[in-house]
């Protein structure tokens, strides 16, 4: 599956996009009301994008969301609900990416890992998470590869 999304009840948790995700055109997995949206652009050479700035617009963002590309290595992400309670987990490889739009999440380096993380800012240190416990190791769901 390229390209996945991790819900619960009717809550979009994560969207996963695979290193082998490939599409003609431009698509967007994000509805637009995420404070981050997420798109692909398959574009062939000579294509333009007219240069462009972007307006000032006031936004109020809420809930941090997060982009994570997968620059090498192998990670495993483990899901939680916004009540700290364990849903599922997934492996991601060298090339994937992943929204992660809602929820709680947790990681584990199963390779030496290099990761390019992309959020809202501006960070506020400790105001801006809260951490707990992780899931025990015995209790690992692995979903869809």
């Amino acid at each position: 599956m390229s390209v996945e999304q991790i819900k619960h009840l009717d809550q979009t948790i994560g969207i996963i996009i695979r290193a082998n995700f490939h599409s003609d055109g431009i698509e967007f997995f994000t509805p637009s009301v995420f404070s981050q949206q997420l798109g692909y652009m398959n574009r062939p050479a000579g294509y333009t994008i007219e240069p462009h700035v972007h307006n000032p617009v006031e936004r109020a963002v809420v809930w941090t969301q997060e982009v994570l590309l997968i620059k090498s290595g192998k990670v495993r992400v483990d899901f939680y609900t916004d009540g700290r309670h364990y849903l599922q987990s997934r492996v991601l490889s060298a090339g994937d990416v992943i929204l992660l739009a809602a929820g709680g999440h947790g990681f584990e380096m199963l390779e030496p890992s290099e990761i390019i993380e992309v959020k809202q800012g501006p960070y506020n240190g400790d105001q801006d998470k809260t951490r707990f416990e992780p899931v025990p190791a015995d209790k690992i769901r692995l979903g869809n590869p």
